[in-house]
C-alpha cells in the first residue's frame, strides 16, 4: 500500500468510529500518555502588553525603592547588605548534597510536570515540617513515587490499550469502551507495563547517541501494536520482533511520519483544535493500517517469532457457525424480559432511577437488567459486530462477570443517594484541597462552607445519577449529557454565589480556553465529563453495593446526622461564608518558593 492508500484506509476507519476514537485520544492527552500538546491550548493565560508590562515593572520598582528607604530610615538596617548576605546563604545552600538545581538527578526530579510538581510538593512539605532540608528529602521521595506509579501503571500502558481498540475498529462495526480493561480481563496488565517500560529504557539509553535514538525509535515503533495483539509476549521478544519487522521499513515509516507535517502546521493556526478533533486519531488510524501491512509481510517472510502474532480475529471476522457454536451455551443460559413500568411508582423509578420498591423486587429488576445487558453484549459478538472475546487465545476471567459485581443499570434508594451525595462532596473537597496544597504548598479549607464538603460535587454527582438514568445504556450520550448537566450546575452555582455575596468569586476561569464569563470552561467540563462517567459506571454502583451491606437503620441514622450537620453549616455559612487566601483570593506560592530557596 502506498502512503495515499494507507491514509485513505485510516480515514475510512476513523469515520466509522469517529467519536469513540477522538474520545480515546483525548483521554490519552489528559493522562499524558500521548498528544499532550493538543490540550495545551486549554489554558490560554492572560497576557499583559509589553507597554503595560513596562508600566507595571516601573511601578513595582518605585514601590520597592520607597519600601527600602522606609525600612532603612525606621530600623537602621542596610537592606542591600542584608540582601547580599541572603544571596550568599542561598549559594551556600545550593552547593549542599541535597541541592536541586544541577545534576542528572535534579534534572530527573524537575522534569516531572516541568518541575512544578516537585517544587509545589516541597512547598507543601515545608509548610507542614518547617525546615527546607527535610522538606526537600520528603518531596523528592513522594514526587518520584507518585510519578513512577502513575507513569508505570497508567501512562505507559495506555498506548497499548489505545492501539488495541483502533485495531478492533478496523474490522468491526462496534468498539466497546469496556475493552479498555482488556489487559485486566486477560490478567496481563503488569506484563504489558513491564514490556513498555523496557522500550522506554532502551530508547533512553540509545538517546545518548543522537542518530541511534532516532533509528531505534522506529525500530521499536511496532511494540505497542504487538503487545496490543499479544500482551503475553516476553518483553525482549516483543522488542526483537519489532526490530526484525521494521528492518528495511524504518525510513519508510519516518517518511510516513513526516508526511503529517501539514496537519501539524494547521494545528498551529487552529490553536491545536485540529489535532484534538482529527489529526491525533487520524495518525493512529493510519499507523494501525501500516502495522497490519508490515505484519502481513513479516508473516509471509516467516520472520522469527511471528507465530506470536496469533490474534487471528483481530484482522478478520470469525465464521458464523463458529460464533454460534461458541456462544450458544452463553445465550441459552441467560434469560430476561423487557422491563415495562406498570404504575406511577414504577414510572418514577424507571425515569429517575430511584428505588421506591422492596429489596426483593429491586433485586429482580437488577438481575433482569444485568441479563439484558449481557445478551446485548454477547449478541454483538455473535453477529460479528464486535470482537469475539471468547475466541481470544488468552482466556479471560469468566467465573464472575463484571456486570454482576458493578451493575450500573440499577435504582438507588434515598438513604443510599444521601450517603453518595456526601461521599462525592467530601471527595470533591479532598480533591480541591489537594490541588491547592500542590499548587501553593498550603492547606486551605476550600469552598464556601466550613465543613469538609463541597456540595457542588455531591449535587452534580446525584443529579447525573437521577436525571440521566435513561441514558446509562448509551455511554456516548451519557458523556455528552454529563458535560451539559455539570456545566449548568457549575455556571448557576457561580452566578448565585456572586449575587448572594456582593460579587465575591469562589472560582474564576477567566483566561482559560473556551470559558463562559469565567464561570465554566472547556477543560473543567471535560474533566467533569470523564469523572462523571467513572461515577456512573463504576464508583456509584460500587458505593451502593457497600452501603447495602450496612444495616439499614444504621445507614438512616448516619444520613440524618450528616443532613443535620450539613444544614447547620449551610445556615451558618450563608451569613458567615468561608473566605480568604486560597478560597476567594488566590495567590501562588511558586514564585515565593523560587525566590526564597
Amino acid at each position: 500500500m502506498s502512503r495515499k492508500e494507507l491514509k485513505k484506509s485510516g480515514l475510512k476507519v476513523l469515520k466509522k468510529h469517529y467519536i469513540i476514537f477522538i474520545l480515546l485520544c483525548l483521554i490519552a492527552a489528559f493522562l499524558g500518555s500521548e498528544f499532550s500538546n493538543s490540550i495545551s491550548i486549554t489554558k490560554l493565560e492572560k497576557q499583559i502588553l509589553p507597554k503595560d508590562s513596562q508600566v507595571v515593572n516601573n511601578a513595582k520598582a518605585d514601590i520597592q525603592n520607597k519600601a527600602v528607604d522606609t525600612v532603612e530610615k525606621n530600623t537602621g538596617i542596610n537592606v542591600n547588605k542584608e540582601a547580599k548576605s541572603i544571596k550568599k546563604e542561598k549559594k551556600k545552600y545550593s552547593n549542599k548534597i541535597l541541592a536541586t538545581k544541577r545534576g542528572v538527578f535534579a534534572t530527573l526530579v524537575n522534569t516531572v510536570d516541568s518541575g512544578s510538581l516537585y517544587l509545589t510538593i516541597v512547598m507543601a512539605a515545608k509548610s507542614m515540617i518547617g525546615t527546607s532540608q527535610a522538606s526537600v528529602i520528603i518531596s523528592i521521595i513522594i514526587s518520584l513515587i507518585i510519578f513512577a506509579f502513575y507513569w508505570f501503571f497508567f501512562v505507559n500502558v495506555y498506548k497499548v490499550l489505545l492501539r488495541r481498540l483502533f485495531l478492533e475498529g478496523r474490522v468491526y462495526d462496534k468498539v466497546a469502551i469496556k475493552d479498555l480493561l482488556f489487559l485486566l480481563r486477560v490478567k496481563k496488565w503488569f506484563k504489558a507495563t513491564r514490556t513498555m517500560a523496557r522500550v522506554v529504557l532502551y530508547e533512553f539509553l540509545w538517546g545518548f547517541t543522537i542518530v541511534g535514538g532516532i533509528i531505534k525509535r522506529y525500530s521499536y515503533f511496532l511494540v505497542s501494536y504487538i503487545v496490543a495483539e499479544n500482551p503475553d509476549i516476553n518483553g525482549k521478544d516483543a522488542i526483537k520482533l519489532s526490530s526484525d519487522m521494521m528492518y528495511g521499513h524504518k525510513l519508510e515509516c519516518f517518511i510516513l511520519d513526516v508526511s503529517f507535517i501539514g496537519w501539524e502546521l494547521l494545528s498551529m493556526f487552529t490553536l491545536g483544535l485540529s489535532n484534538l478533533f482529527f489529526t491525533d486519531a487520524y495518525k493512529v488510524a493510519v499507523f494501525s493500517e501500516y502495522y497490519v501491512r508490515v505484519r502481513k509481510e513479516a508473516i509471509d517472510k516467516n520472520i522469527k517469532n511471528t507465530d506470536l502474532l496469533c490474534d487471528k480475529y483481530l484482522y478478520e471476522k470469525a465464521d458464523n457457525k463458529l460464533l454460534e457454536d461458541t456462544y450458544y451455551k452463553s445465550l441459552d443460559s441467560i434469560t430476561y424480559t423487557k422491563y415495562k413500568p406498570k404504575n406511577i411508582k414504577e414510572r418514577i423509578e424507571d425515569i429517575f432511577g430511584i428505588n421506591l420498591s422492596s429489596k426483593e423486587k429491586e433485586g429482580e429488576y437488577e438481575k433482569n437488567r444485568i441479563n439484558e445487558l449481557l445478551v446485548k453484549s454477547i449478541d454483538n459478538e455473535v453477529k460479528a459486530k464486535s470482537y469475539p472475546t471468547k475466541l481470544y487465545i488468552i482466556k479471560g476471567k469468566e467465573k464472575r462477570h463484571r456486570f454482576e459485581v458493578v451493575n450500573y443499570l440499577r435504582h438507588y434508594n434515598i438513604p443510599s443517594l444521601i450517603l453518595i451525595f456526601f461521599i462525592f462532596a467530601f471527595v470533591g473537597w479532598m480533591w480541591e484541597v489537594a490541588l491547592h496544597l500542590l499548587n501553593d504548598g498550603v492547606f486551605v479549607n476550600r469552598g464556601i462552607m466550613h465543613g469538609p464538603w463541597l456540595p457542588i460535587y455531591g449535587t452534580g454527582g446525584v443529579l447525573v445519577l437521577i436525571i440521566l438514568n435513561k441514558f446509562r445504556d448509551k455511554p456516548l450520550l451519557e458523556f455528552i449529557s454529563i458535560i451539559i448537566v455539570c456545566g449548568i450546575v457549575e455556571y448557576f452555582t457561580s452566578y448565585y454565589l456572586e449575587i448572594a455575596h456582593n460579587g465575591e468569586k469562589w472560582w474564576d476561569y477567566s483566561g482559560y480556553f473556551l470559558n463562559l464569563n469565567g464561570r465554566i470552561c472547556a477543560e473543567g467540563l471535560l474533566v467533569f465529563g470523564l469523572g462523571g462517567m467513572a461515577a456512573v459506571y463504576a464508583i456509584a454502583p460500587a458505593l451502593d453495593n457497600l452501603i447495602k451491606r450496612i444495616n439499614t437503620k444504621l445507614v438512616i441514622t448516619i444520613s440524618i446526622i450528616l443532613v443535620t450537620a450539613f444544614t447547620i453549616d449551610n445556615i451558618y455559612s450563608s451569613k458567615h461564608p468561608n473566605m480568604g487566601d486560597g478560597i476567594t483570593h488566590y495567590k501562588s506560592s511558586y514564585i515565593e518558593y523560587k525566590n526564597v530557596v
